[in-house]
């Protein structure tokens, strides 16, 4: 009797070549994405003058996402995942090189910039699912939690530093933002013409309408028990800690705290998320899923509060580093769930509907932390915003389907 042969043990993330290829082009593309990003406003400014403007310009960028969210995810489960993500990167390259050329010349419009920034916002609504859709192609199985862990400390670090840098590059020429956005998209680019993406069968019906594909995306999502529920858990947290960070900017400015210190406060925010994403791989081992996702809720339930005795803004940003460290646990715990549950001709769809959800929530938190700034006293606003993600925390601790996470984890497979 002829023995089998003996299984190979999957690559680890650090000598699998396609994803550090991956990985490497999109910490590239991000610091480019978020160094345009800041100079966007503060060419508008310098241009026209005009808040407003700038205003248009920007909120281009996240209606454009917004808008090309559904849509997205229906792409990306019926085209070649690869040819999108290269379509995007091209996107972005050939309207950042315009807008350096129109610059250059002194030419540039709000009306041009408005289409760049259109432009920007559907490749990110384009991109995001695709990449996420293609990870498990990519990577074992085991190490999906670690190459999740690894995207969110990428996105956390290039926001930092394409921020930092940007507003330096814009003081050296207004262009120069632009120029190396530009730049980054383009080595981007190159890089992933060598990543090696497995082909997906092709459905021999075709794709359907998009609306009707994106609402099938939709009603599977909502039918699929843990991924309902761990989609309305993100929802919440985004809701309520989005309201809560813009009241404690608008009481610390009304305690007169300099606005040296809220920057700090919203730097260590930063800081929180870049730590919290490169511990995320050892806190997911430790806690496991169900206690990554509790750690967060509770985490924001109990330091929340503490900031109403707070009138040091560098105090506050200690608060704001330690509430961001439990986050990328939780994404961890739940964008792995997810997409070890999910057929893979449904998961782009999966990872537009989380993004679209979160983005709503995130847009609808200021709004509700301005009505409640404006409503009460900002400690009361506080008080009011904790209260939600407490009651939050513990709905989340007695669910019965979010324990099922640990059992999936103590078995390594999807449960059922």
């Amino acid at each position: 009797m002829t023995a089998a042969p003996p299984v190979s043990p999957p690559v680890p993330l650090s000598r699998n070549r396609d994803y550090r290829l991956l990985w490497g082009s999109q910490a590239l593309s991000e610091f480019g994405f978020h160094t345009a990003l800041i100079a966007f406003p503060l060419l508008v400014l310098a241009l026209t003058g005009s808040g407003a403007a700038s205003g248009l310009v920007m909120g281009t960028i996240a209606a454009a996402q917004m808008v090309a969210g559904l849509p997205a995810g229906v792409l990306v489960d019926a085209y070649d995942r690869k040819a999108i993500m290269l379509g995007c990167e091209a996107a972005q390259a050939v309207s950042a090189i315009s807008l350096v050329a129109a610059v250059w010349a002194g030419a540039a419009t709000v009306w041009h910039m408005v289409v760049v920034a259109a432009v920007f916002g559907a490749s990110a609504a384009l991109f995001e699912p695709a990449e996420s859709a293609s990870l498990p192609a990519l990577v074992a199985d085991e190490h999906l939690p670690t190459a999740v862990a690894m995207n969110t400390a990428r996105a956390s670090m290039g926001q930092l530093a394409g921020t930092a840098t940007g507003g330096f590059l814009f003081a050296v020429g207004r262009f120069v933002p632009f120029l190396v956005d530009a730049v980054t998209h383009t080595l981007s680019f190159v890089a992933l013409l060598f990543v090696r993406l497995p082909r997906r069968e092709r459905s021999a019906a075709g794709v359907g309408p998009l609306g009707r594909e994106a609402l099938a995306g939709l009603r599977w999502v909502w039918r699929e028990r843990r991924i309902r529920v761990t989609v309305v858990c993100a929802v919440v947290l985004n809701l309520f800690f989005s309201a809560f960070y813009l009241v404690v900017i608008v009481l610390a400015e009304s305690r007169g705290v300099p606005s040296g210190e809220v920057g700090v406060m919203a730097a260590m925010l930063g800081v929180g998320g870049v730590a919290g994403a490169l511990l995320a791989p050892v806190l997911h081992r430790r806690l496991g899923p169900y206690g990554g996702i509790i750690a967060v809720f509770w985490a924001l339930a109990v330091l929340a509060p503490v900031t109403v005795l707070m009138d040091s803004g560098y105090l506050i940003g200690v608060l704001f580093a330690l509430m961001a460290l439990f986050p990328p646990t939780a994404n961890t715990a739940i964008m792995t769930d997810q997409l070890l549950r999910t057929p893979d001709e449904l998961r782009g769809r999966l990872t537009s509907t989380l993004v679209l959800a979160c983005g709503a929530a995130g847009a609808a938190g200021p709004a509700l932390g301005g009505s409640l700034a404006q409503a009460l006293p900002g400690d009361r606003a506080i008080l009011l915003c904790s209260a939600g993600m407490a009651a939050a925390a513990v709905l989340a601790t007695v669910s019965p389907t979010l324990r099922t996470l640990s059992r999936r984890h103590e078995a390594g497979r999807p449960a059922d």
